[in-house]
């Protein structure tokens, strides 16, 4: 019988797999490198405008989804051309879904962005 490695063993080695998928997630995804820019330029505008402790707990909410729901968006994707290699007419619904998700998010942050940054730019 095997000897069963302790919880904080486990824990550490669950970790380093959730990194190696960000990590790999931020190297080949287009879609999520377009992303991280507009997470960082917000960010900068955030210290430049000065924005309130609540403005950033909805900005840091609102990029942990959209980059969370593109990284779901990208595994349902690789899942379904591994099931599906070639091109059907369900699986392509399954991921113009999924996209739909990233899409219904990043619409959210853009508004939630337009309350926080247009009456400080204006």
């Amino acid at each position: 019988m095997q000897k069963k490695e302790s919880f904080l063993i486990n824990r550490l080695k669950s970790l380093s797999f959730a990194l190696k998928g960000m990590l790999i997630l931020f190297k080949t995804e287009a879609s999520i490198k377009v992303q991280l820019f507009i997470a960082f330029a917000v960010t900068i505008a955030g210290f430049y405008f000065e924005i309130s402790k609540m403005e950033w707990i909805a900005q840091l909410i609102m990029i942990g989804m959209v980059l969370s729901v593109e990284g779901i968006n990208t595994a349902i994707e690789y899942i379904a051309d591994f099931i599906h290699p070639e091109y059907h007419e369900k699986i392509g619904l399954i991921k113009d879904i999924a996209a739909g998700a990233v899409f219904i998010a990043s619409i959210i942050a853009m508004i939630i962005a337009g309350i926080i940054y247009l009456p400080k730019i204006f």
